[in-house]
């Protein structure tokens, strides 16, 4: 042993040798340890003097099992049929196809106006903060609102879905091209190519595949929200179905098929976006 390791040792078996703190007790730490145990002691004191209003909790227990037994262990179409159902699921996926592809178009112009390596500062920052604005609010409120502008419809659940839409995909697309390498954006100003030039020869091959991608996750969110907005605006389609089968009529075997049919939808939708996102990064 040398005696640089056996004064290392040494150094090591000090009683005043630093000790590392995983855990340095602080006023915050303290403090955040105080409001967690206080949060329990309330939550159990509200659980045990609960005024159930005559409910009995193993009678609601036995029958939430048995809702849940006739939803998903005895799924049928119930009394509107598999045909009425499938052409309202049909329904919902076109309706979120067709604002998808709005969103998509108007989302893409929006964003080349925004990008802050393309165009004047001014305009982008207008344009982005429209775009908040409209995001801030959720769809069900835009949908509301366009069912007092144009009535409950099919109409109202197009515009509402496709106003949000066009928002989120702008905000999305501007992001991807404002990531793009700004040499190749110069070199063609340098020789004097037209802005739209400019977009679809340096901006387009580049974002494209951030493009679809961006865009199949608006469909899956468009296919969700035309579910309960088929609702909400009077827009039928599968949503609507499943307004009337489990809050009016109460069918909660008609119910679970629905759910199911959506579930399927969605994992068909998952499935088709992931092979054409890696068709496109493997190209």
């Amino acid at each position: 042993m040398t005696d640089s390791q056996d004064s290392i040792i040494q150094k090591s078996k000090l009683p005043n040798s630093p000790e590392i703190k995983l855990h340095e007790r602080s006023l915050s730490r303290t403090m955040i340890l105080v409001v967690f145990v206080s949060l329990l002691l309330i939550t159990g004191y509200t659980l045990t003097h609960l005024d159930t209003a005559g409910v009995q909790i193993n009678q609601a227990l036995k029958e939430l099992m048995t809702t849940l037994n006739q939803m998903f262990l005895q799924p049928n179409a119930g009394t509107d049929g598999l045909p009425l159902l499938m052409e309202a699921l049909g329904n919902s996926v076109l309706l979120s196809i067709l604002t998808t592809i709005i969103g998509a178009v108007f989302g893409f112009l929006f964003a080349v106006l925004a990008s802050k390596n393309l165009t004047n500062a001014y305009l982008g920052a207008g344009i982005r903060v429209i775009m908040a604005v409209i995001r801030a609010i959720p769809i069900i409120i835009w949908a509301l609102i366009f069912s007092i502008v144009c009535g409950l419809g099919t109409t109202a659940a197009i515009l509402g879905l496709s106003f949000h839409s066009i928002a989120y995909l702008t905000k999305a697309y501007s992001e991807s091209i404002e990531g793009i390498d700004n040499a190749k954006i110069e070199s063609l100003k340098v020789t004097g190519a037209k802005f739209w030039v400019i977009v679809f020869q340096a901006i387009w091959p580049t974002i494209v595949a951030s493009f679809v991608s961006w865009t199949f996750i608006r469909l899956e969110i468009n296919f969700a929200n035309a579910i309960a907005v088929g609702a909400a605006a009077g827009a039928g389609g599968i949503g609507y179905q499943l307004f009337v089968a489990s809050g009016m009529s109460f069918d909660f075997h008609e119910t679970g098929l629905i759910v199911y049919l959506v579930i399927l939808v969605t994992f068909v939708l998952e499935f088709i976006a992931v092979k054409i996102r890696q068709y496109y990064l493997n190209r």
